[in-house]
């Protein structure tokens, strides 16, 4: 990645984008300009159409401590409206890069607290370093859960692994995390940044608007009830047999060839 003073480091190769949250020194912790940059970030990954895969991950050892606690303390009396611009630019990214058409892979390349937590689990694939380690941290500060954490941990791991998580501020190492299904899979410290190219690579390769109808239908299902997630599938699995993927996965099927689904735009 380039040597850079800016809080996110972007570069789009081959199709794919990588974010890097770039405030070692601080442990990578979210402040105004970071949250604002994910924001900026959020809206080039959702529109640019030549970008099929967006990869977060962090420089440094940490992947992400979290909101900035020096910020708060500075804030004194006005903490109370940092905390709701904080938090509502953060969630300004990350409800783009959830309902973006293209999948998000996230690489934890080290501990994730707080809101890094929630940047930790957002992934559609989540690759963890076996150093990283997961803690809430929020009720040591007095605060409550932000970043969407509240929505996401309870889908993953339950409601009752959630509210221990988020309640106690109990330290989830790698391996428990991987065993409650917090991330897909544990990768080797030094083997992250290749696994996460080879996956990068793939989900690239994929047919990129299935699966961004599918991450769709993933996130409407707890809110469906059957017969309607089953019209929402049957609507969206029409539309996908109209479109030039599923033309393409067709005759490769026939030609016993691997689609290119880059090429069917």
């Amino acid at each position: 990645m380039p040597v850079s003073d800016s809080p996110l480091l972007i570069d789009v190769i081959d199709e794919v984008a990588w974010l890097t949250l770039n405030r070692p020194e601080a442990g990578n912790a979210i402040d105004l300009p970071m949250a604002r940059a994910l924001v900026e970030a959020s809206i080039r990954c959702q529109t640019d159409a030549s970008i099929r895969c967006v990869v977060l991950t962090g420089s440094g050892r940490l992947f992400c401590t979290g909101g900035d606690v020096g910020l708060f303390a500075s804030a004194g009396d006005q903490v109370s409206a940092l905390l709701s611009e904080l938090a509502g630019t953060l969630h300004m990214a990350l409800a783009r890069f959830a309902r973006m058409a293209k999948p998000l892979l996230v690489l934890v390349n080290g501990p994730a607290a707080g809101a890094g937590l929630s940047l930790a689990i957002c992934g559609d694939v989540v690759l963890a370093s076996r150093s990283a380690h997961f803690t809430a941290a929020y009720g040591t500060l007095g605060l409550t859960p932000d970043g969407g954490v509240s929505w996401v941990l309870p889908r993953l791991v339950g409601l009752r692994k959630a509210q221990e998580i988020l309640l106690t501020n109990r330290r989830i190492k790698a391996d428990e995390a991987e065993a409650i299904g917090l991330v897909t899979r544990l990768v080797d410290g030094g083997d992250l940044l290749e696994e996460g190219r080879a996956t990068a690579e793939q989900l690239a390769g994929s047919a990129v608007a299935a699966v961004g109808a599918a991450r769709a239908l993933l996130q409407d299902s707890f809110s469906s009830g059957y017969e309607t997630q089953l019209e929402r599938e049957a609507r969206a699995i029409s539309a996908a047999g109209g479109g030039l993927e599923c033309r393409e996965g067709l005759a490769a099927f026939f030609d016993k060839r691997v689609p290119d689904f880059k090429g069917a735009r």
